[in-house]
């Protein structure tokens, strides 16, 4: 028996695996002949066999419809369980890997229970403040969603904006273009856009404004709709800042502030507009806060003790 599969639903590289290594894994578990070239999958073999293969296809094709990725491990799970004839899919044990961003450099987790509350809370908010300590993956996760809310054509521009405290209201007088003056505070929205994003991809994406990148100080004055809008280092920002952003947010546009409260590098005589945030719009429906502790840290093991020891105090 012969068969051609299509797939349409998601694209092929999820169900293929990297280097076809999913498809590997179904053709080592069953008798037939499989194929897979661009958008199609041949199937040669026995009949009961064809008709397995294809129970196991449609079950990832289903399982990565909801998670953007697809593991060796699913795959094999799959396999098992459409051999045993008595045990059905339950879907929701496939989603314990919160998969945030398929990017070039392979796909972007959700790691903590603390970053898993952080993905769903901004799936389901236009406005969360993620608050937590050095290398919980705040500003990372929050570049990740909204690079895959581009990715999915969601929101049509993505604008990353960070309080450059140390230059202040000096700022203009340093020298250079504006790029050249606000670069050393970005570069950490940089790095992890190419992380994320193709190099010449990224450049189109800049250099058209699909992606911008700027003082929290240019924000001023403008509108944005449909856009995906970031605050890093909110901490760092005042109250009249916080509010300036926030009131940025046009139709269709959400927004992720992220800050560490015990690192603000604000004068004396600066409140944090973050600080203030948390009590002025806990209780805004559609307002989200996030709080992350030492126990998310994905960093070196040194980091969470170090945040503990600073804790401890």
């Amino acid at each position: 028996m012969k068969k051609i599969i299509e797939i349409t639903d998601i694209p092929p590289i999820i169900l293929f695996g990297t280097n076809n290594e999913n498809m590997k894994i179904i053709e080592d578990s069953f008798e037939s002949e499989i194929i897979s070239r661009g958008n199609k999958v041949n199937l040669k073999g026995e009949k009961n066999d064809i008709e397995l293969i294809t129970k196991v296809i449609n079950d990832i094709i289903s399982i990565g419809l909801k998670k953007e990725f697809v593991s060796k491990k699913d795959v094999e799970t799959i396999i098992n369980l459409i051999k045993s004839e008595n045990k059905v899919l339950n879907q929701d044990e496939f989603l314990d890997d919160v998969i945030i961003l398929n990017s070039h450099k392979g796909p972007i987790f959700a790691k903590t229970d603390g970053q898993k509350k952080y993905f769903k809370e901004v799936l389901s908010n236009d406005i969360v403040f993620a608050i937590g300590p050095a290398g919980t993956g705040k500003t990372y996760q929050a570049v990740a969603s909204a690079v895959a809310s581009l990715k999915k054509k969601q929101v049509s521009k993505i604008v990353i904006t960070r309080p450059a405290v140390e230059a202040g209201e000096r700022l203009g007088f340093l020298p250079g273009d504006l790029k050249e003056k606000v670069d050393p505070y970005l570069i950490p929205l940089y790095d992890a856009l190419n992380d994320m994003i193709p190099k010449d991809k990224l450049k189109v994406y800049l250099s058209n404004k699909i992606i911008e990148i700027a003082p929290l100080a240019y924000m001023r004055g403008r509108t944005l709709h449909n856009a995906f809008m970031i605050l890093d280092e909110a901490q760092n920002a005042t109250q009249t800042q916080m509010k300036m952003f926030l009131t940025r947010l046009g139709v269709t546009s959400r927004a992720i502030i992220t800050g560490d409260i015990t690192q603000i590098d604000l004068p004396p005589s600066d409140k944090s507009g973050l600080l203030a945030a948390t009590k002025i719009l806990k209780n805004i429906n559609g307002i989200s806060f996030v709080t992350f502790k030492s126990s998310d840290v994905v960093r070196h093991q040194l980091v969470r003790d170090i945040i503990e020891a600073y804790d401890k105090k």
